[in-house]
């Protein structure tokens, strides 16, 4: 028996119509609303990672556990959010693991966790956060809920981890990594310098099943299929819908001065910002990963080619939105 948290978002949801194809049992923990959609082989259970008693619930026969749940926000206002989601309900999976004795946890990170904005360095596993090459609250959060399954491990929990980069999957289109098909698709003219890494929702479910069923523990892996400039990703989503490409640049000191105004506008709405100081850095900085160490515990994975990816995803989205 399998559970599954953060069932409802990107990744749980993938992963666990993966699980299902594969005819595995599996448990999947949702916070308010239910999926309409029947799975066989799926029990849905209402329950909080914030509540220890339904997770302690959740848990009775399982004996892997996949903790996918998660608030990503860049919003300066998320910030306790954000602290007790990420760090304090990974410590009560972890506590809850430990109590129920599971065989083997796998945690959903994140590359924020490995402080990503370090230009002109190769990001590996080796690295971890530091004030100073890291630039957003989320990523602080994912590297002191990695603390907390590291505190795990020392006590005995069996447990891996993954580092994914931007997941890219047809998810809500209205937020996360989704919304930049929709921003494509609106045909946002606007475009930067960055460049980061990338990577199908699909791959990383198959990362996350492979890397649970093997041997690798006590360790974490980058999870990406490359590395690739804002504006390359934009534009192959735009034609991928049919639409203009985005062909305006937008310089740093122009994003400096957006993220200034949003702050501005967002303090009398309180209305999210549609840019922050963290995603203006975020959008500007040229990152590169290092994948290599995945390699070695899985020679025969490959990633699925990019152009694939935003091809599928496109594809589903205009079936999902009538596009």
């Amino acid at each position: 028996m399998i559970l599954v948290t953060g069932s409802t978002g990107l990744v749980g949801s993938h992963l666990i119509s993966e699980l299902v194809k594969q005819g595995r049992k599996v448990k999947a923990l949702y916070r308010t609303n239910a999926p309409t959609q029947e799975m066989n082989g799926v029990e849905w259970i209402n329950g909080d990672i914030l509540d220890m008693v339904s997770l302690e619930e959740a848990l009775l026969d399982v004996e892997q556990v996949f903790h996918c749940a998660a608030i990503v926000s860049f919003n300066p206002k998320d910030k306790n959010l954000l602290h007790k989601t990420n760090v304090d309900g990974t410590a009560n999976v972890v506590n809850a693991c430990l109590n129920a004795g599971i065989k083997k946890l796998l945690f959903v990170s994140s590359v924020a966790a490995l402080g990503r904005v370090r230009e002109g360095v190769v990001i590996d596993e080796k690295m971890s956060w530091t004030a100073n090459s890291n630039n957003s609250e989320y990523g602080k959060t994912k590297y002191l809920a990695e603390m907390e399954v590291w505190r795990g491990i020392g006590e005995g929990l069996n447990a891996v981890m993954i580092n994914p980069v931007i997941i890219l999957g047809a998810g809500n289109w209205n937020q996360g990594s989704t919304k930049i098909f929709q921003t494509a698709y609106k045909e946002f003219p606007w475009y930067t310098e960055g460049i980061s890494g990338f990577v199908d929702v699909i791959d990383v479910v198959k990362a996350m099943i492979l890397l649970m069923d093997g041997e690798a523990t006590n360790d974490r892996f980058i999870i990406s299929a490359g590395d690739f400039s804002y504006r390359e990703i934009f534009t192959t989503i735009a034609l991928g819908f049919a639409k203009k490409p985005p062909h305006q640049l937008v310089t740093p000191r122009m994003a400096s001065m957006v993220w200034r105004w949003e702050a501005i506008k967002a303090f009398f709405t309180s209305k999210s910002p549609l840019l922050t100081k963290e995603t203006a850095a975020t959008a500007q900085a040229k990152v590169h990963f290092n994948t290599a160490k995945l390699k070695i515990v899985a020679p025969d994975f490959e990633y699925t080619p990019m152009q694939d990816t935003i091809n599928r995803i496109c594809g589903e989205l205009k079936l999902k939105y009538q596009l």
